[in-house]
């Protein structure tokens, strides 16, 4: 019910989800009402009748936004853009900072609709001043490591899959590059599966990390050539700046000494904000380890199913459907004496010939955690054992 101001991109979307007209403005939005994803799922999911009746005016909207968000994320199937749909971690907390549940964190048709359209938003925008030519700061992904793409190819043949130009024991078939619509086809095949969450997240670790750039060199993830983060779902200070640039050229105020200006101050800007984004990630990442591990410390002496999700020359890492990862140390091995085969990812038994490798389902016993190295030990159970 209060004017805001904001600065929208307003693009006129075809039934093929392509954006005949767009145009960037600063505007004043005046919100009708306060949404969540909850009840905008509810709404078209679960076709709550209580939920519908209460939004009765606007759900016309948003079967309208549901059916155009599926035209653009097609559009995006079609070109190759890669999806990973793998649930992240949601970590629940006590009021004092205890963990009392680790789910995976799934995504659903409300997030979807606001993804898809966040997504071509900065596609449009990023084109556009792409061809103004005027300095901007991207969001560039590059093409995979080859050395990655082949260690992913020995991980998914595993599982029975396969990527064009990796060969079956995960060698380069060709000095092709790998095209994103092969991961696409790949997450398309894993789909439904027990192992798709691994495989997706086996896949995105094969990748390059996003990163801002003055150059628009594309971003393969998205299989676009211009991409930028004009919005995001956390706000980040490269949005800012794009902001800057987009209303001093609104305003007319773009001339030849203020684009100078930001010719020299955006390729600084640019590597401070993704070297502040590993940051963050990292700290992230650290953070959800420990509540993790401070998760795992009342259940040490459980046992539970998971998958090799790693296997190292010290050890295989296994991951619980909770998204919880633990290490079993080579000398927890059991019955033999096991080497590391570096090039098929496997431990393999001296004696015995038993063979680790990764996607193996197994079943592990909780051993121990360390809250200062944020790591938590697994022993096999080849037993059964307390669930």
């Amino acid at each position: 019910g209060e004017d805001r101001l904001a600065l929208s991109c307003i693009m006129l979307i075809s039934k093929d989800g392509a954006v005949i007209e767009h145009e960037i403005a600063e505007t004043v939005v005046c919100v009708d009402c306060r949404m969540s994803y909850t009840s905008v799922r509810k709404i078209l999911k679960d076709k709550d009748e209580k939920e519908r009746e209460k939004y009765n005016e606007l759900v016309p909207m948003f079967e309208l936004m549901e059916e155009l968000a599926a035209i653009l994320r097609e559009k995006r199937r079609k070109r190759g853009s890669i999806d990973f749909d793998f649930p992240e971690t949601k970590i629940i907390l006590d009021g004092q900072g205890r963990p009392l549940e680790i789910k995976p964190y799934e995504r659903n048709v409300a997030t979807r609709i606001i993804e898809a359209f966040m997504l071509i938003a900065n596609e449009t925008v990023a084109q556009d001043f792409f061809w103004q030519e005027i300095p901007f700061v991207y969001r560039t992904h590059d093409t995979p490591d080859p050395e990655k793409i082949r260690k992913l190819g020995t991980f998914i043949n595993n599982f029975g899959y396969y990527m064009k130009g990796v060969g079956r024991a995960g060698s380069k078939t060709g000095n092709e590059e790998v095209h994103p619509k092969e991961f696409q086809k790949l997450l398309a095949a894993a789909a439904g599966t027990p192992e798709e969450a691994l495989i997706s997240r086996m896949a995105l670790r094969s990748m390059k990390q996003a990163k801002y750039s003055v150059e628009c060199s594309g971003h393969f993830g998205l299989a676009s050539p211009y991409y930028c983060h004009f919005t995001s779902p956390i706000r980040r200070y490269p949005d800012l700046q794009i902001h800057r640039i987009i209303k001093d050229q609104l305003r007319g105020r773009l001339g030849e000494e203020r684009a100078a200006h930001y010719r020299e101050i955006l390729p600084e800007v640019a590597k401070h904000s993704s070297e502040t984004e590993r940051r963050a990630d990292e700290a992230e990442r650290e953070t959800d380890k420990l509540k993790k591990v401070e998760y795992m410390e009342e259940r040490i002496g459980k046992s539970y199913d998971g998958v090799i999700s790693g296997v190292t020359g010290w050890g295989i890492y296994v991951e619980l459907p909770n998204t919880v990862e633990g290490l079993v140390h080579v000398s927890k091995l059991p019955g033999d004496y096991f080497c590391y085969h570096e090039e098929s990812c496997e431990m393999v038994g001296e004696r015995t010939g038993r063979c680790y490798k990764l996607g193996m389902p197994v079943r592990i016993t909780v051993d121990g955690c360390d809250r200062f190295n944020r790591t938590i030990d697994f022993s096999l159970d080849e037993t059964g054992g307390e669930p």
